[in-house]
């Protein structure tokens, strides 16, 4: 049976409005929590961005549910040493119950130091080196290493949890699937892809966890959530490399202007007909997702919430 979460979103909210909405989740009987790691949102009509590592260590105090984020870039503006010591502590305040999921990252927010933002061959190269570089480090053993895109130096991190942090790997393409595979404990993407399941399972991800994200805008009129879901992220519907290139709020505004409002309510459930909530988790379920992270766009998440409680988890864990 699927395992249902809830996604945080650091791009539409600031930190005490995301501890309160994580325990709202775990209070409504969602079982695990993503929440997204940004410098900046995508258009400045989201609004908000703290910084995720300061939020998971308040999650840490406000629930008991399994936290992960979705996901880290450890290849630019931080350096792997530095997501690998954030990683362990908050595996720590957690007892446990955290998992770093990483991916190959956006301009959006690793641009902001003034590094050249390579083609993506060489992302996922440097996504390749910097996992290797946070699980050795994760051994709690002095680390150092010469590589291709990272020096390290002599480097220990004290503060480890007693099990290896796992790591999920994102991905939407088949090379970063075949990474995923690779060097992956749980693979992660934003769509039910029952091909790209496979082909991770076919390349050596096996039985590994399969988790995937998914937006809705519960609203009690489809067109008013409709409306939420098209103004704050017909973003997430921009094609090909366009999401990883672009580097201003503006631009994303602008591109995300073009997108018809059909292709957002055929991406994602706006309005109050459970049933199409319930199709869609199913979705995933359905193309061998093993969990599956719920995201309330914009407002009315105590109806939201109440809402999945009665009519929406329980198709999927009982009650």
């Amino acid at each position: 049976m699927v395992s249902i979460g809830y996604f945080l979103s650091c791009e539409e909210f600031g930190p005490r409005e995301l501890v309160r909405q994580a325990q709202m989740a775990e209070e409504a009987g969602f079982q695990r929590l993503w929440i997204s790691d940004h410098f900046h949102p995508w258009m400045d009509a989201q609004g908000q961005s703290p910084f995720v590592w300061s939020v998971i260590g308040a999650l840490s105090q406000a629930t008991s549910l399994p936290v992960g984020t979705a996901v880290t870039c450890p290849t630019f503006r931080m350096h792997p040493a530095i997501v690998a010591h954030a990683a362990a502590t908050a595996a720590v305040q957690l007892e446990g119950r955290f998992t770093l999921g990483v991916g190959s990252g956006e301009a959006l927010n690793e641009h902001i130091l003034g590094q050249h933002w390579p083609p993506p061959g060489e992302r996922l190269a440097r996504l390749e080196e910097a996992v290797g570089i946070i699980r050795r480090l994760h051994t709690g053993k002095r680390t150092t290493h010469h590589g291709t895109y990272y020096r390290v130096d002599d480097a220990r991190l004290y503060t480890v949890p007693e099990q290896p942090v796992p790591i999920s790997v994102s991905a939407f393409g088949p090379k970063a699937v075949e990474l995923a595979a690779r060097i992956g404990d749980a693979f992660c993407t934003a769509s039910p892809d029952r091909e790209l399941v496979a082909r991770y399972r076919d390349a050596g991800g096996g039985r590994r966890t399969v988790q995937g994200g998914m937006k809705v805008c519960w609203a009690p009129d489809e067109e008013d959530g409709l409306e939420q879901a098209h103004r704050l992220w017909a973003n997430e519907l921009l094609p090909g490399q366009v999401p990883s290139t672009l580097t201003r709020q503006k631009d994303f505004a602008a591109a995300a202007s073009l997108v018809p409002r059909d292709a957002v309510a055929d991406q994602m459930v706006c309005g109050p007909d459970t049933e199409r909530h319930r199709a869609r988790v199913r979705s995933y379920a359905d193309a061998g997702f093993d969990e599956v992270y719920v995201q309330q766009i914009g407002s009315r998440h105590e109806e939201f919430f109440r809402v999945y409680a009665d009519e929406v988890l329980p198709a999927f864990h009982g009650g």
